[in-house]
């Protein structure tokens, strides 16, 4: 991703070179050193807001509308070579050369048209239709970036799940979430401060790991800064340019994402996967912390916070007991699970 400093100095680089080719052809010609370079610098300012009009047109969609072009072309080339303009019809009229010859740049320009915006409309797998038994995968999920958003820098897990090596690819985080942070640090409310201050924390601790590719994704010019779009509309359209993975744990954002197509790796969904599953008959070692509802239970938790409820245990309150489980109860803050004294 190209800083906005290297782009104004290949910008002024551009600039200048235009100036120099443009005051030498002059000067060639025998004409002034002033209109060249006034040609040149005419030029140049064509491209630079031709530039700013395709700020948002990345090298992906680049890509696309080529391969739709070279489609579109290769269609027309086809549709001109099966002899409709052999016809008597055309062959009898007396300019019958020249109506050939606007038919022709009409086809070629409508159908490289439609090539190209057909082509920008197209995800990938739609143009395995060109190889019939081949599909285009992704370039390897795991190298596509992560895109990190508010809730799950704040979080704080983010470093440590990376550093176990579970995830891979590249951690981008976008300027936005950043002013996002920055605004938490300074509201009125306590508790945003206090979420505000540990998501900067957690991105300076991010920033000190050798191992953990992190960057931050400037906002392109002319980017809306005034809150006018969401910072969660943002970060799925961001995601969608960048062909990236979307890191989070706000589950609604998370379907808003997946329903755009967009690949979601939440750290609610990993919490869950990786909570024990634990089936009657199963043994295992628990520590008794406190009381149960009746007076002959006791209750412990394993780590990731599950209630186990042990019955006749009461007197070993305090004590790591060998547990057997005997059974389950979903209820509305989890499954909370039951299990006997082992004998």
């Amino acid at each position: 991703m190209n800083s906005m400093w290297s782009i104004r100095l290949v910008r002024a680089l551009f600039f200048a070179l235009f100036v120099f080719t443009g005051i030498t052809i002059s000067l060639g010609f025998q004409q002034p050193a002033w209109m060249g370079a006034l040609t040149g610098a005419a030029i140049m300012g064509l491209l630079l807001a031709l530039d700013i009009l395709f700020t948002r047109f990345s090298l992906r969609d680049f890509s696309h509308a080529t391969f739709g072009l070279a489609i579109g072309l290769f269609c027309a080339w086809l549709v001109t070579r099966i002899g409709v303009f052999q016809l008597g019809y055309f062959q009898s009229m007396a300019d019958g050369e020249a109506v050939r010859n606007v038919v022709e740049i009409l086809i070629y320009t409508s159908l490289a048209f439609f090539g190209v915006t057909f082509a920008l409309r197209s995800d990938r797998d739609q143009f395995a239709f060109l190889i019939p038994y081949v599909r285009f995968r992704r370039d390897g999920s795991e190298g596509e970036p992560l895109l990190l958003d508010t809730n799950v820098i704040i979080d704080g897990r983010i470093a440590a799940v990376v550093q176990t090596g579970f995830l891979s690819g590249a951690l981008v985080v976008p300027r936005f979430v950043l002013d996002e942070l920055q605004r938490l640090t300074e509201s009125g409310d306590a508790q945003k401060v206090i979420r505000g201050r540990r998501g900067l924390e957690v991105m300076e601790k991010m920033r000190t790991l050798s191992d953990l590719r992190l960057s931050i994704h400037e906002d392109p010019p002319g980017t809306l800064r005034d809150g006018a779009i969401s910072v969660d509309t943002r970060l799925v359209s961001l995601a969608r340019e960048l062909n990236a993975r979307l890191l989070t744990n706000d589950e609604n954002l998370a379907k808003v994402a997946r329903l755009r197509g967009i690949i979601v790796l939440s750290f609610n969904d990993l919490s869950l996967a990786l909570q024990p599953q634990l089936s009657p008959g199963d043994e295992l070692s628990l520590a008794l912390t406190k009381p149960g509802k009746d007076k002959h239970q006791a209750v412990g938790y394993l780590a990731d916070g599950t209630m186990i409820v042990v019955n006749q245990a009461a007197a070993f309150l305090g004590q790591t007991v060998e547990i057997s489980i005997s059974g389950a109860l979903p209820t509305s803050a989890g499954r909370l699970i039951f299990a006997e004294l082992k004998k």
